[in-house]
């Protein structure tokens, strides 16, 4: 409930015009028209070059933003969040992506209206995220097919979900996997396996609806680890078709791993990949968690979600 009293809110909408497949020279007049301007103090700003929504997000947490709200796809949004993790500043979202993970994991509405609505309640929550190698993720991050296929996307020189299913057709065909040594620090155990990837999920799926890890939870204080031996050609459709209905984890071939810290050993240099945004990465991959490291503005809790 607003009081009158109370000072307003400080919010910084970061808008990407370039992320994701939408227009967004009309998001400004969707924000003035929706946001709730009895309870904030809003401030609208474009990126106009790569890093500069880190930069926006950064001097906003440092002047005391309660709430900077991210305007693009994953890509943008985990820019955005790296920023403001383990600070007072909240992050909010308006999924405009090509995949929308975490929106689609925290049930978001995919709508600027509606996502609106869900900030102008103000209803904050503490959620995990996870490091890589140095690198804050919000969804997944691992290595092996996944990260080849980010790779192969990041330079497609097109965004979208057609351009994203025809590279991970191309790349599956190809692709023979890698022998790792997977040492998973929680469990005191070491596995030797020669897989097809070995992905660390916070949130549930990668996005558009592709959940790598059905039962993750992003308030749990853990990563949903999968381990997947290789698959080929002949089997890819049936794992599409898994990843789809979200019963991957009921795989033969899938081990999944509940834990807090893994060190991946691998043979040679390689992809990454974070949220979809793949670099090439040294032989061993140290991939945590980090428990309820960042505010977020969700909405009402809702079964299933957190």
């Amino acid at each position: 409930m607003y009081f009158p009293t109370m000072a307003k809110k400080k919010i910084i909408f970061i808008i990407n015009p370039i992320s994701g497949t939408a227009n967004k020279d009309s998001m400004p007049s969707l924000i003035e028209r929706y946001i709730d301007k009895a309870i904030f103090d809003v401030e609208i700003r474009f990126t106009e070059y790569s890093g500069h929504a880190s930069e926006i997000a950064t001097a906003a947490k440092n002047t005391g933003v309660d709430i900077v709200v991210a305007v693009g796809g994953d890509g943008t949004i985990n820019e955005v969040a790296r920023s403001v993790i383990d600070s007072r500043t909240a992050l909010g979202i308006i999924p405009c992506g090509s995949g929308n993970g975490l929106a689609r994991h925290l049930m978001l509405p995919l709508n600027v209206k509606g996502a609106l609505e869900i900030i102008n309640s103000c209803e904050i929550h503490d959620l995990d995220y996870g490091i890589i190698n140095g690198h804050p993720f919000f969804c997944t991050a691992g290595v092996g097919f996944d990260a080849q296929v980010s790779y192969t996307f990041a330079h497609a020189g097109k965004r979208g979900l057609p351009t994203y299913l025809k590279t991970t057709i191309g790349v599956g065909m190809k692709y023979q996997g890698e022998n790792y040594t997977i040492e998973i620090h929680d469990h005191n155990k070491q596995e030797q396996k020669h897989c097809w990837l070995v992905t660390a999920a916070n949130a549930a799926q990668y996005g558009n609806d592709f959940f790598i890890a059905p039962k993750a939870s992003v308030c749990d204080g853990l990563l949903d680890v999968n381990i997947w031996t290789t698959f080929n050609k002949f089997t890819s459709p049936m794992v599409g078709l898994s990843l789809h209905n979200g019963t991957i984890d009921q795989n033969k071939h899938v081990e999944v791993v509940r834990c807090k810290k893994i060190t991946i050993h691998r043979e040679k240099e390689g992809p990454i990949q974070w949220d979809g945004d793949p670099s090439e990465g040294p032989k061993d991959v140290v991939i945590e968690a980090v428990e309820g490291g960042i505010h977020m503005v969700v909405g009402k809790p809702r079964k299933n979600v957190l």
